[in-house]
C-alpha cells in the first residue's frame, strides 16, 4: 500500500508501459499506477495512439482507468486488444466500473476515440501486433482465469504473468511444465511472487505464487532476468529487501546465473 514504508518499491497496483524501438506504446493493465502514467503521457505529448492489454478483470487491475487523463482528450486513440476475449467483453469491464453509483462519469462520455474492434488477424491464436511488437496472450493459473503476455521484438522476448499461482490447478489453469516452455530463454520475465512459503500455508488457492516457486520456475526455464512482481500490499520495502536476498541466496545455491530483483514503481528496463 502507498505510504512511508513503501516509498522505494511503491504501492500502486498493476500497470505496465511497453515502448517499442520505434516508439509505439502499449499498456498492460489499468491498475492505480495508470493515473501517474496518464499524466506522464500528457506531459510528453508525443504519443497519441495507445494500445491496451488486460490480464483479467479483478479490480486491482482495472481501477485506474477512470483516472487515465488521455481518455478525456479528443486527440487520443485507445485501442483494446486483450487475449481471446470478445471486444464487447472488454468494453463491459470498463463500462461497469464507470456506471453510477460507482463513478460520476460514464464510459460513453469520454472524449478519446476508443476502438474495441482490435485489428487482429490472428485472434484465435491470441496474437496481436502493436507496430513492431508481437504480443501473444497465454492463460495463467488464477481464480476466474486470466492471461499473461509474451512480447517479442527483434528476437528479444519479454514475458509478463502478474497473477499466476504456479502448479495449483485452478479450472483451465495450465500445468507448470507449460510455463517452463512459455518462458524458456526469456530475456526478461516479470512474474507474480506475492507470498513466502510460510504465507502460502494459509493462502494456497488464492491465485498467487511464492518467491521460491517463481525463482525455481525461472531457473528451470533458463530466464535471464527475473522481476518479482505483485507485491503483497502488507509487505514493506524492508520486507521486500529480505525476500530479494532470500531469492538471490536460492539462485546462488543452485549455481544459476539468473539475475533477480523486485520490480519497483517507475522502474525502466531496456531489452
Amino acid at each position: 500500500m502507498p505510504g512511508v514504508s513503501t516509498n522505494f518499491y511503491g504501492g500502486n497496483t498493476t500497470c505496465l508501459e511497453i515502448i517499442s524501438a520505434k516508439g509505439e506504446v502499449a499498456i498492460i493493465d489499468a491498475g492505480s499506477g495508470l493515473n501517474n502514467l496518464g499524466k506522464d503521457l500528457l506531459a510528453e505529448g508525443t504519443t497519441k495512439s495507445i494500445r491496451f492489454f488486460f490480464t483479467h478483470a479483478h479490480w486491482d487491475h482495472l481501477l485506474g482507468f477512470p483516472f487515465f487523463r488521455p481518455a478525456y482528450r479528443k486527440d487520443y486513440t485507445l485501442t483494446f486488444c486483450s487475449g481471446p476475449h470478445a471486444q464487447s467483453v472488454i468494453r463491459s469491464y470498463l463500462s461497469h466500473q464507470m456506471q453510477a453509483p460507482y463513478f460520476p462519469v460514464e464510459l460513453e462520455a469520454l472524449s478519446a476515440r476508443m476502438i474495441f474492434d482490435c485489428d487482429n488477424p490472428h485472434h484465435e491464436d491470441r496474437f496481436c501486433a502493436c507496430g513492431d511488437l508481437q504480443v501473444k496472450a497465454f492463460p495463467v493459473d488464477h481464480p476466474n482465469g486470466g492471461f499473461g503476455y509474451r512480447v517479442m521484438e527483434d528476437g528479444r522476448m519479454f514475458a509478463f504473468a502478474p497473477d499466476n499461482e504456479i502448479g495449483y490447478g485452478h479450472p483451465d489453469g495450465p500445468e507448470r511444465s507449460e510455463f517452463v516452455n512459455l518462458f524458456k530463454d526469456a530475456d526478461l520475465l516479470i512474474h507474480d511472487a506475492q507470498y513466502t512459503d510460510d504465507d502460502y500455508k494459509t493462502t494456497r488457492g488464492w491465485g498467487h505464487s511464492t518467491f521460491s516457486a517463481t525463482v525455481d520456475l525461472a531457473m528451470e526455464a533458463g530466464v535471464r532476468r527475473l522481476g518479482l512482481f505483485h507485491h503483497d500490499p502488507d509487505r514493506s520495502d524492508a520486507d521486500l529487501d529480505k525476500q530479494v536476498a532470500f531469492c538471490r541466496d536460492r539462485i546462488s545455491a543452485a549455481r544459476s546465473g539468473l539475475d533477480c530483483f523486485a520490480v519497483r514503481e517507475g522502474m525502466e528496463l531496456e531489452l
